[in-house]
């Protein structure tokens, strides 16, 4: 039996994701509808995940800048493609004060404009570049079927724009970012289809990870822009022979949703269960009554632990050890350890693994902070061999497309497919339940044949319905 606050996981998946986000207090929601409260264990964990990305991001030369939250109309019509692809989810300020404005103002649903206006007044010649800018903040979009962190109007991300002198330096910088991405949450990497690709990008590079029930998350995304939005908003330089030439693009961006995947790929039926490496709190020491010793001796190995870099805390609220076990549980610290009067007297220590549950007996001389280490490794390394075991489980392979509907309807998953690259059959895929292509990889081909159409195959797909 799991958390009694927690539906099984295997009953009602939905209702368990939910049931996890609360117990957790990751974040509740709000008066505003579609948009939701991050609370303070939910926050955390997105600063943990913004100090490692950020940290990444600087070391390859990237600073940060913050752009404007509103933008003109006439700024967001000037290349049309974005606008299109945008327009559903913009909402709109009309009003200043009392006073009805001259102009619509778009709360941003993503800033490639107001770069690129910010740009064309700053880039003149080809000393200026490359710009390797990066924008932490919020967006808004105005998404009719909104679930925690998965998908809500509001939202929080990092949004890189970066732009350069030559299409080689732009498609490297591309690449570069998914693969920082990947390094970040290693899951499945590859090109959108035209029809999947980002609205102005010339092709958008992709990072798709697998949920425990089997539907896809967009997990992060790489967008090579080229010219388009250089040629839009007149962001010209002199090149190096003297020429005037447009400049090229980039943006790359992950979000908060990264929580709602962490959640759904690793946790269980007891609540959160956290990587180490991205868990705010790593280790929850309790003590077992108020024994003047036991609390010396908690307190001491605190420091020890966080002197190491080890993120420690000794929990000191008046409330029973069984509570304060379950609470730990919930909210996914990767390492309990629980010491008491009795515990002392028998020279011993008992750890507690959060991922399996398993509790372990130690000597009370032991070297806390190598063994501490050495769990938090193993524990990182297994949530990791686990998910890509149940990853490659639910990974399957079709012919046709009556097996891709088979499968969606036995167990969902990632299918393996052959595409001959014609939008008709990718929109006739997704009749079936909603299957979506997530993206084309350079992988052997499984076929000669189109898995819809039956004529020449042109690329390896891989499918699959998403959140």
């Amino acid at each position: 039996m799991g958390n009694k606050a927690i539906t099984e996981r295997n009953k009602d998946f939905a209702k368990w994701y939910t049931d996890v986000v609360r117990a957790a207090k990751l974040c509740d929601y709000s008066c505003v509808k579609g948009c939701m409260v991050i609370e303070p264990n939910g926050y955390a964990i997105w600063e943990k995940m913004k100090e490692i990305l950020d940290k990444k991001f600087k070391e390859l030369g990237h600073v940060n800048v913050q752009m404007p939250l509103l933008i003109p109309e006439s700024m967001l019509e000037k290349e049309g493609e974005l606008v299109n692809g945008f327009a559903p989810e913009v909402a709109w300020v009309t009003m200043g004060g009392s006073k009805q404005l001259d102009e619509r103002l778009a709360i941003r649903p993503t800033s490639e404009t107001m770069f690129s206006d910010y740009y064309s007044a700053h880039v003149k010649s080809y000393k200026d570049l490359p710009m390797l800018y990066n924008q932490w903040c919020s967006v808004l979009r105005w998404e009719k079927e909104t679930r925690p962190f998965l998908r809500s109007r509001e939202f929080l991300w990092q949004e890189g724009h970066t732009i350069h002198s030559s299409e080689e330096e732009a498609k490297k910088e591309a690449n570069q970012m998914i693969e920082v991405y990947n390094w970040f949450h290693p899951v499945l990497k590859g090109r959108k289809t035209e029809k999947e690709k980002f609205s102005g990008a010339e092709y958008t590079l992709t990072n798709e990870a697998l949920m425990y029930n089997g539907v896809a998350l967009q997990s992060g995304t790489s967008h090579y822009f080229g010219q388009k939005f250089s040629e839009a908003y007149g962001i010209k330089f002199t090149n190096k022979e003297n020429k005037e030439e447009y400049a090229y693009q980039t943006s790359w961006g992950t979000t908060t949703r990264m929580i709602g995947g962490l959640i759904m790929v690793h946790s269980d039926d007891y609540g959160l269960v956290l990587p180490p490496k991205i868990a705010p709190k790593q280790v929850a020491i309790i003590p077992i009554g108020n024994d003047e010793e036991v609390l010396n001796l908690c307190n001491e190995y605190k420091e020890k632990l966080n002197k190491e870099g080890i993120e420690a805390y000794v929990d000191l609220t008046d409330k029973s050890p069984g509570f304060k076990f379950a609470e730990a549980e919930v909210n996914g610290i990767p390492v309990r350890i629980e010491l008491g009067k009795r515990d002392l007297e028998n020279n011993k220590i008992t750890f507690a693994r959060r991922d399996t549950r398993e509790k372990i007996e130690e000597n009370i001389n032991i070297d806390i902070v190598s063994y501490t280490k050495n769990l938090l490794e193993t524990i990182q390394k297994d949530m990791y061999e686990r998910a890509k075991k149940r990853r490659d489980e639910l990974t399957f392979e079709a012919h046709n497309k009556e097996e891709i509907e088979k499968i969606l309807n036995t167990q969902p998953g990632f299918i393996h497919a052959m595409w001959c690259g014609d939008i008709k059959c990718e929109e006739e895929i997704k009749q079936i339940k909603g299957c979506k292509s997530r993206c084309i990889v350079n992988e052997k081909a499984i076929d000669e044949k189109c898995v819809c159409c039956g004529k020449d195959a042109k690329y390896h797909v891989i499918w699959g319905i998403q959140y």
